[in-house]
């Protein structure tokens, strides 16, 4: 336990090493914290930019690959597939098992896992360690047995959950039937003023409609083509959809984007078979996300689950611009506010709004600036990080 004459000492684990939402939320957090409260450390799953960043800060990073980690899916063939491979990772790890046991209990007062995915290893650790663990819940989990037995498991071994927004903790709740942990929304930082725009952007007058995630169905990237499809039957070639991120289509998928999958294709090649590729800029992984929000306007989540939110949505309204999303949830984005939300995808209501959007600059600049004050307020950084710094404090208080 922490003593009064030293800060608290804690250790996170992360899964993305500096490339996932979830891992450079994480690095936001730590870079806001009292330094004078908390020491940190962080042991990373895969090699990325996190050290780098860390390093600027004056935080130990570590890389561990053999971390251990899974989290359950919508399908029960693909949960028996996963939790297959898993296991037998899990206890291959034993090497790395053993060195986390001994670090928390001889350097460290908590450990934070920094994603619901390693549940597996904190009910290890709680139960062959007596140090305090917490967990962040970023993900909305579909509800399957493998689901409620992983909840329940994570609830079971941590001292404190946190959730990313109210939808996360209800969705345990529901899962779990209890109640447990609290809300502390995610860091949004504007991008610095020497951040300049990705050079691929293109720098015409058209309206930059950003899209900034690795591809996955329920993200719904692929949904945007038809949006394009429409676009492109008014006659409206003023506006590019810029996508950041794989495109490779993976999954089981259906119809083209199964047939362009089995050839290893990505949504790219689904563009142009419809016709749309001149008005889409695939731009693959950026290492700098920064770069290509100043260069857009605005930024569409055209998500199958539903979710308006995510980090790509508050980094997109800390740098002022608007966002398009679907789902119902309005605590980010406030339809006519500072955005657009849809109960459900019609390209026809999206490709609306964008011809308004592209018509009407000003538009955009407005709904920009109350994007940004909104989340600069609900996302800021020294209060946020406080809370998360309160959590772990009251975990380790006798």
């Amino acid at each position: 336990m922490p003593s009064s004459t030293r800060p608290l000492r804690v250790l996170c684990l992360d899964l993305e090493g500096g490339y996932g939402g979830s891992s450079r939320s994480l690095y936001h957090s730590i870079r806001a914290l009292d330094r004078r409260r908390v020491s940190i450390e962080v042991w990373c799953r895969r090699a990325g930019p996190a050290q780098v960043l860390y390093e600027a800060i004056g935080v130990t990073c570590r890389v561990a690959p053999e971390m251990p980690r899974v989290s359950s899916l919508p399908r029960l063939s693909r949960n028996l597939y996963a939790y297959a491979r898993a296991i037998p990772a899990f206890w291959r790890a034993r090497s790395f098992r053993h060195a986390l046991r001994n670090a928390a209990q001889d350097r460290f007062d908590l450990v934070h896992f920094n994603h619901e995915g390693l549940f597996l290893l904190a009910g290890w650790l709680a139960r062959n360690s007596s140090v305090p663990l917490t967990c962040h819940v970023r993900t909305m989990l579909i509800d399957t047995p493998f689901a409620r037995w992983q909840m329940r498991r994570l609830v079971k071994a941590t001292e404190a959950l946190v959730f990313i927004t109210e939808n996360e903790k209800s969705n345990v709740e529901r899962l779990t039937g209890i109640a447990s942990g609290r809300v502390i929304h995610n860091i949004a930082v504007a991008p610095a003023e020497t951040v300049q725009p990705y050079p691929a952007v293109p720098t015409d007058g058209r309206l930059k409609v950003l899209a900034l995630s690795n591809y996955a169905w329920v993200r719904g990237t692929d949904r945007l083509i038809d949006v394009a499809v429409e676009l492109k039957t008014r006659g409206r070639t003023d506006i590019l959809f810029v996508v950041a991120g794989d495109m490779r289509l993976t999954g089981s998928l259906s119809g083209v984007l199964g047939e362009v999958s089995q050839r290893g294709g990505d949504l790219a090649e689904v563009a142009a078979r419809a016709g749309v590729a001149e008005l889409f800029e695939f731009l693959g992984s950026v290492a700098v996300p920064e770069s290509v929000l100043v260069a857009g306007d605005l930024l569409v989540r055209p998500s199958r689950e539903g979710h308006p939110w995510g980090r790509e949505v508050i980094e997109a309204m800390a740098a002022g611009k608007p966002v398009l999303a679907t789902g119902r949830w309005d605590g980010y984005v406030r339809p006519g506010e500072n955005g657009f939300l849809y109960n459900n995808f019609d390209p026809e209501d999206m490709a609306n709004d964008l011809i308004r959007l592209a018509d009407d600059r000003e538009a955009v600049r407005r709904l920009g600036t109350a994007a940004k004050a909104h989340i600069t307020d609900l996302c800021d950084g020294p209060a946020r990080a406080g809370e998360l710094l309160d959590a772990w404090e009251s975990c380790t208080r006798p």
